[in-house]
């Protein structure tokens, strides 16, 4: 039996399923710190807009969120929740996150977010998915892997 060789570069999920268990799951804690972490940020951050992102908390930690998520997935391929939780985001050919990529795959986040069906479509193809991609996933060719030690 020969081994499929992957087109995309990404580990083959009839392969090397282990890449894939329990990506679902782990990118729900992942995301659960992340939102936690981006609150604390956002509190620290208040006071040095004296007080005026109390007015507009909601879009500020939008802000900050999608500041966060660019920088951290850029510099690591990983937000430090996905760290925590053991996941990491690799490109088409295999390759880390970079800047360009992180700044795609946070925009596609933040706007199938803000559009409540589209993050609905989001997790049922991640539960659905061989690669457990979700929706911005599949549209700029990136998955979410268990992290390589």
């Amino acid at each position: 039996m020969t081994a499929r060789v992957d087109v995309l570069g990404l580990p083959d999920p009839n392969v090397r399923g282990d890449f894939y268990d329990g990506v679902v799951l782990k990118r729900g804690i992942a995301w659960v710190l992340d939102v936690a972490l981006i609150f604390i940020v956002a509190m620290l951050l208040v006071p040095f807009t004296a007080f005026t992102a109390v007015f507009f908390l909601p879009a500020f930690m939008v802000f900050v969120g999608f500041i966060y998520r660019w920088v951290t997935i850029a510099r690591g391929s990983s937000t430090w929740g996905m760290r925590i939780a053991g996941v990491e985001l690799r490109q088409m050919d295999g390759s880390p996150m970079n800047g360009a990529s992180a700044f795609m795959h946070t925009l596609g986040y933040s706007v199938s977010f803000a559009v409540f069906p589209l993050q609905l479509i989001s997790v049922a193809m991640m539960l659905m998915t061989e690669r457990k991609q979700g929706l911005t996933d599949h549209l700029i060719g990136t998955a979410a892997l268990n992290r390589r030690l």
